[in-house]
C-alpha cells in the first residue's frame, strides 16, 4: 500500500531560519549567522552601538564611507518585515550615517526608504582542507598583534580598498585594538618590508568569515592579498570559510577553491550631505 506524503498539520516543519535551528543546520545558515557575528563585532570593538535582533544585525562603525556600517539580514521577510527592520536600524544608525545592507533572500523595493541597490554579490564558500602555498618572492607575512601593527593593517585597508570617504583616517576609526581579544584575527603581507596587503578571519556559527580583503595599488598582482587571504582562510583548518565577492574579485577565489553557492542583494543608504 503507497503512502501518503502529505505531511501531519500539527508537525512543525523547519524552515531552515527559526531563531532556535542550530548554525549547522546548512551551509547557508552558517554563512549568513557569521556575518550577523562580524556585524557586531567590528562596531562592538570600537565602543560603538549595535544591536541584534531574530531578522537582521548591525552596527555603528563610523560616519563615513557607504560601507563602512553593515547591516545583516537574518530572515526572510515581506515588505512590511523589512520596513519594520528598517525603523529598527534607524535606532542604531542615525539618519546622516550611511549604510550597507545584505539580504541573503529576496528583497522588495527598497528605494522608497532611501537606499540604492549596488547588485547581486556572490556568496562564496571553500571547504576545509589545503595548506598555505608558498609565499612569492617579496612578500612577508604576519599576523596583527598589536596596536602599531593594527593602525597599519588599517591605513593599508582604507587605501587598498579604497574607501576614499574614510579619508583622512585617524587611527582606530574603524578597526581598534579589542577587536584582536576576540574570535577575529587579521593578517598583514608586506611587499619587499613594506605593507602592501590585508585580510581579516572572523570566527562563529561554525564558519570562517574572511573579509577585509585588500592590497595598496602598487602591490595588486604581486601576490600580497592572496598570502594574507590565504593565512585567513586556513586560520581553522576543520572549519568552512566563507566571503562575499565581488565579480572582480570572483576569479582570485576561485583560483583558491572558493566555490559560488549563491547571490546575495546588496544595498546602500548614501551618506546625506
Amino acid at each position: 500500500m503507497a503512502h501518503s506524503i502529505v505531511p501531519d498539520q500539527t508537525e512543525a516543519l523547519a524552515t531552515g531560519w527559526e531563531p532556535d535551528l542550530p548554525p549547522s543546520d546548512t551551509l547557508v545558515r552558517r554563512a549568513v549567522l557569521v556575518h550577523a557575528s562580524w556585524a557586531l563585532a567590528v562596531a562592538e570593538s570600537l565602543g560603538k552601538p549595535a544591536r541584534r535582533t531574530d531578522r537582521w544585525a548591525g552596527g555603528l562603525v563610523g560616519h563615513r564611507g557607504e560601507l563602512t556600517n553593515p547591516v545583516v539580514v537574518t530572515q526572510p521577510m515581506d515588505a512590511a518585515g523589512f520596513a519594520q527592520v528598517l525603523s529598527e536600524v534607524a535606532t542604531v544608525l542615525p539618519a546622516d550615517v550611511p549604510f550597507f545592507l545584505v539580504s541573503p533572500f529576496p528583497t522588495p523595493d527598497l528605494r522608497g526608504h532611501g537606499l540604492v541597490r549596488i547588485g547581486h554579490p556572490p556568496l562564496m564558500v571553500r571547504f576545509p582542507g589545503g595548506e598555505n602555498p608558498r609565499l612569492p618572492a617579496g612578500i612577508q607575512l604576519r599576523e596583527v598583534s598589536d596596536a602599531d601593527d593594527l593602525a597599519i593593517a588599517e591605513r593599508v585597508l582604507v587605501e587598498g580598498y579604497p574607501m576614499p570617504d574614510l579619508q583622512p583616517l585617524t587611527p582606530g576609526d574603524i578597526l581598534a585594538p579589542p577587536i584582536l581579544n576576540g574570535p577575529t584575527r587579521i593578517w598583514m603581507a608586506s611587499l619587499d618590508g613594506e605593507p602592501a596587503a590585508v585580510a581579516a578571519a572572523h570566527v562563529a556559527a561554525d564558519a570562517i568569515l574572511v573579509e577585509y580583503v585588500a592590497a595598496l595599488p602598487a602591490a595588486r598582482g604581486r601576490g600580497a592579498a592572496a598570502a594574507a587571504t590565504w593565512a585567513a582562510t586556513l586560520s581553522e583548518p576543520a572549519l568552512p570559510a566563507v566571503l562575499i565577492a565581488s565579480d572582480d574579485g570572483r576569479p582570485l577565489y576561485e583560483r583558491m577553491g572558493y566555490v559560488a553557492i549563491e547571490r546575495w542583494t546588496a544595498w546602500i543608504r548614501p551618506r546625506s550631505r
